[in-house]
């Protein structure tokens, strides 16, 4: 929890950006392999009045700031991932950027908290938060009552 903490205080200092929304936090089992921690997961919303690859970057320098190692292992071990979901109705595909998010939709560690703060935001191409949560079980989470503010 310690860590989502850090990372929102360090969201809410990026220049150009203001905090505005904080779900609550919650526990998953780790995707990918199972011998590792399981994840707490939160999401935020921010105004910002950078560019979506300016964003990306400032989100990684904050990782890299918490001590993240990018070692190649996919779905590995580590302090703290920061995912760009969705982009004010923004579509992309590049090489460093992919939007909405391409795994939003399979995900209930991402749906249920956004569902928390946005459930009417609709996911680009697919559907609105709220109905995207509703088609997959949330029985691997578990609601986390400490807040990240």
């Amino acid at each position: 929890m310690e860590q989502l903490r850090k990372a929102v205080g360090l969201l809410g200092a990026i220049p150009g950006t203001r905090l505005i929304l904080v779900s609550p936090a919650y526990s998953s089992r780790p995707m990918g392999p199972q011998d590792q921690p399981d994840y707490c997961n939160a999401v935020v919303g921010l105004l910002t009045t950078l560019e979506p690859l300016v964003l990306l970057e400032a989100l990684q320098g904050i990782e890299n700031q918490m001590g993240r190692v990018r070692d190649g292992e996919r779905w590995g071990p580590r302090v703290i991932d920061l995912d760009l979901l969705v982009f004010s109705g923004v579509v992309m595909t590049g090489e460093k950027l992919v939007l909405p998010h391409p795994g939003i939709h399979e995900r209930s560690f991402v749906l249920y908290p956004l569902a928390d703060i946005a459930p009417a935001l609709k996911v680009p191409g697919l559907a609105s938060v709220e109905s995207l949560r509703a088609a997959l079980p949330g029985d691997d989470l578990q609601r986390l009552e400490e807040s990240l503010i």
